[in-house]
């Protein structure tokens, strides 16, 4: 590409939006977060891998389909109760491929570290990313390391790329629900987005409230095998429960229903809510799957998440109805039924 050319692409206007500079809300997994990447990304890189706006890409290789991700993590403060921010790297890509249908073997591991961070907590990061990396069964093959000035950064900054391999005949992607589907959450909603705020606030209870962070990798692979029609998979973590099933929806041209009473809350969890103004729905998860599933195999995909050590609450929560308005709705636990919109801005920033 000649400099002229360089200058002519430079000087294209930029695309339309309502603010003329970045917000934390832009990376809070709602409507702005997607917004920002409709218009400023996804248009501009458009091609057949990008537009599936999965979890990663599937694509075919001669070997047969792999699955990429991505993920970059600047979750503050950096350890917290039941993780840290290099367990949640891992876990965090890892799941990503998982919720492509592929079974995750391979990630890279970039630091971004700011001058002063303690070495001690660097090893401890060290040491849990090579526990996390056990656990999910995935080798770190690659990495990078770049240091900036105090001040420049805050501690620690972690970015994670990760390939698996997608099974024979497994097809799983948000353009895939169907009328009728089950809807099935792997446990409790909003642990994590309440422990991080818990810490934060500096608020104290008479129960533990844990994050939920937790590979998802071997629990999807024990689902795909006892169903061969599983359509879709995500993990419900930036936005919540709320705005990945209305990521969902809009991929898929769906209605969907959610049945209040039947989503499985912690009541302290469930309190901190309360007094925070918070709703549930839209508090992020790190280590909840959402299967979407024919309502013939929904009990024995139910049993089987039951099974695994990560998903003893699951639960069926809704379903996908014969509607096209692409809308989440929920019935109340008093009978009403309200829309359950995307969540607009950010509940809480910096949460992964």
């Amino acid at each position: 590409m000649s400099k002229k050319e360089l200058n002519l692409n430079a000087t294209c206007p930029i695309p339309i939006t309502e603010y003329d500079k970045i917000l934390l809300a832009h990376g809070g997994g709602g409507t702005m977060s997607n917004k920002l990447i409709e218009k400023m990304f996804s248009a501009e890189f458009d091609n057949e891998y990008l537009s599936q706006m999965h979890d990663g890409a599937v694509f075919q290789t001669k070997k047969g389909r792999m699955a990429f991700s991505t993920d970059s993590f600047v979750v503050q403060p950096i350890f917290f109760p039941s993780g840290n921010i290099g367990e949640l790297a891992v876990y965090g890509t890892v799941n990503d491929i998982a919720c492509c249908g592929a079974i995750p073997e391979y990630l890279s591991l970039g630091f971004i570290l700011e001058e002063g961070l303690p070495m001690e907590d660097l090893w401890k990061i060290v040491q849990s990313i090579k526990i996390a990396a056990d656990k999910a069964d995935v080798k770190i093959i690659t990495g990078d390391t770049k240091v900036v000035e105090k001040g420049k950064g805050d501690k620690i900054f972690i970015n994670t790329s990760g390939v698996g391999f997608v099974k024979e005949g497994v097809n799983i992607s948000p353009q895939n629900c169907k009328v009728g589907d089950k809807i099935i959450v792997s446990g409790n909603i909003a642990d994590h987005g309440i422990c991080i705020m818990s810490l934060r606030a500096g608020l104290e209870f008479e129960t533990k409230i844990e994050s939920d962070t937790a590979p998802l990798n071997h629990m999807v692979q024990e689902i795909l095998e006892v169903s061969d029609n599983i359509n879709v998979l995500r993990d419900p973590t930036r936005g919540g429960l709320a705005s990945t099933l209305n990521e969902i929806a809009q991929s898929s041209g769906k209605g969907i229903m959610l049945y209040e009473d039947k989503i499985p809350l912690r009541e302290d969890v469930k309190g901190v809510c309360e007094m925070l103004g918070l709703d549930p729905l839209y508090v992020a998860n790190e280590g909840k799957l959402l299967v979407f599933v024919s309502a013939e195999d929904s009990e024995k995909v139910l049993e089987s998440i039951q099974k695994n050590e990560f998903g003893k609450n699951a639960a069926i929560i809704g379903e996908v109805q014969e509607t096209n308005d692409e809308i989440v709705k929920i019935k109340t636990s008093i009978g009403t039924t309200r829309i359950v919109d995307m969540i607009s801005g950010e509940q809480l920033p910096r949460i992964c």
